[in-house]
């Protein structure tokens, strides 16, 4: 059985670039909408005994599309990226993902992980072909309200380019179909956005 990736390339910038990047990324994408997210971050519950073994403990994440008043939870979660050897290009990761109905946190719980953090994510999303580009600021959480907090003014934007959906690496549909897809958006952006891979 192959595996399922992700391809992606990241990038950040300040707010006073927001809308010459705005426009070049709208130029070349089909479409564009607005974007809030909330994310959820578990990690197993004896994550610390796995690190203190040396294992890096797979992370578990919940996300859900707050922009439509019925998304469900979609939990995910990323392997370690492939060396830069493999691909130096981009971050190549193996990925896997599945749509839950109903309580999405209880059952990341019931399969023994401990929530760690959350966030919110606030922009735009685009679509390119086979790829999402999503530009967006963190907010943070109010400790009480557990609501989001407009991000400042100042608050960077990060940029994630990156597969829509997880991709095998097969004869039909090879990995470096969707690593020069990535790449083309890196050269699209050059000289205004500096799109990178990440180790993470």
């Amino acid at each position: 059985m192959s595996s399922h990736y992700e391809v992606a390339l990241f990038g950040e910038f300040f707010s006073r670039d927001l809308k010459a990047i705005l426009n070049r990324i709208t130029l070349h994408s089909e479409s564009a909408h607005p974007m809030h997210a909330r994310e959820v971050v578990f990690e197993p519950f004896d994550a610390q005994q796995q690190r203190d073994t040396g294992a890096d403990p797979v992370m578990l994440r919940a996300r859900k599309d707050l922009t439509e008043p019925d998304s469900e939870w979609v939990l995910y979660s990323h392997l370690k990226p492939e060396s830069v050897r493999a691909h130096p290009e981009a971050t190549v990761r193996p990925w896997a993902t599945c749509q839950v109905i109903g309580d999405a946190l209880s059952f990341a719980a019931t399969l023994g992980y401990v929530r760690r953090s959350q966030i919110y994510k606030k922009g735009y999303l685009f679509r390119r072909g086979p790829l999402v580009i999503q530009m967006f600021q963190q907010e943070q959480v109010d400790a009480k309200t557990q609501q989001p907090i407009p991000a400042h003014a100042d608050t960077l934007w990060e940029v994630e380019v990156k597969t829509a959906s997880p991709t095998r690496n097969t004869q039909e549909t090879p990995l470096r179909t969707s690593v020069n897809a990535v790449v083309e958006v890196q050269l699209l952006m050059k000289g205004l956005l500096d799109l990178r891979r990440q180790d993470i």
